[in-house]
């Protein structure tokens, strides 16, 4: 049985679906297919999918912390999750689309386009990033992305909503103009990844839901006081606000399980499932980890 997210977030149904492993690196098309297929098939409901364009190299930037680098791999999300639309009917999640280091309008097209293709079963999510090294190969200024994500998340909303559009600010120009076809969400809901309290209120106040990064317990409890505080601030109801929670599956089912149970009593609406550890496995071993919870959770 799929459990589906409940309309009262009163610890009813939880909508479950899986993180993309990424340490699968070699996975070629048609195990992509395969993959996706597989999941389908166990009964997850969607497909969430992490993002880094470019990883810094070390021997260059003297002294990196990061918990990624140039050697860490990441998929592409909106063009791995075209191809997963292409042959599943799952829903597709952005966990996070790092968007002030892109441009705003292409990111309104491409979103469209992929809502178009799953029918309307996207869920953009999106944040802020911490990797300068990424935001200065793309063209973009670090020290304004939380401003910037701002006005980009009015935008997209107005690119997805409105025939034409016209809007000249700090960071974009629109000379009048609009995308066609619209997407089959109008607008496509927008979700925050979020670690900080600045970011909680953000989501509070302008996001349809948020992935926060920590577990349930009492930081999450703060956590939520922020986003519940940021939402009441601007006359929006908390309540529906949805959460995606992550569960790692450490080769213990039952922890697994006690997780999701976790989860579902702090109020999550989502969750996924990630089977990701500290070494990289084949596509086919992270499906036979994801049947195993299956069995014990759908």
């Amino acid at each position: 049985m799929r459990l589906r997210a409940s309309a009262s977030r009163d610890g009813g149904g939880v909508e479950i679906g899986i993180v993309w492993p990424h340490s699968a690196t070699t996975a070629t098309a048609e195990e992509i297919r395969t993959f996706a297929r597989g999941v389908e098939a166990l009964g997850y409901a969607h497909v969430l999918v992490y993002d880094h364009v470019l990883g810094a190299d070390p021997a260059v930037h003297q002294g990196w912390a990061g918990p990624y680098d140039i050697d860490t791999p990441f998929r592409e999300p909106l063009v791995l999750l075209g191809f997963v639309a292409g042959c599943t009917a799952l829903g597709v999640v952005t966990g996070i689309l790092i968007l002030p280091q892109r441009q705003t309008a292409l990111v309104a097209k491409q979103a469209a386009e992929l809502d178009l293709l799953t029918d309307g079963r996207l869920r953009l999510g999106v944040g802020i990033g911490w990797n300068a090294v990424e935001y200065e190969a793309l063209g973009e200024r670090f020290s304004t992305r939380a401003r910037r994500i701002e006005a980009q998340v009015a935008l997209l909303r107005r690119l997805w909503t409105e025939r034409t559009v016209s809007e000249r600010s700090e960071f974009d120009v629109v000379p009048g103009a609009g995308l066609c076809p619209a997407p089959v969400q109008r607008p496509i809901p927008i979700w925050f990844g979020a670690r900080t309290p600045p970011a909680y209120e953000r989501a509070g106040r302008l996001g349809d839901g948020w992935l926060p990064l920590v577990q349930p317990g009492p930081r999450l409890s703060e956590a939520l006081g922020h986003v519940r505080a940021g939402a009441e601030r601007a006359g929006r109801d908390p309540g529906a606000i949805g959460m995606q929670g992550r569960v790692d599956w450490r080769g213990d089912v039952d922890n697994v399980a006690a997780q999701v149970e976790r989860w579902r009593d702090a109020g999550a609406s989502h969750l996924g499932i990630s089977t990701m550890g500290p070494a990289p496995a084949s596509l086919d071993a992270h499906l036979e980890r994801l049947e195993v919870v299956a069995k014990a959770i759908l």
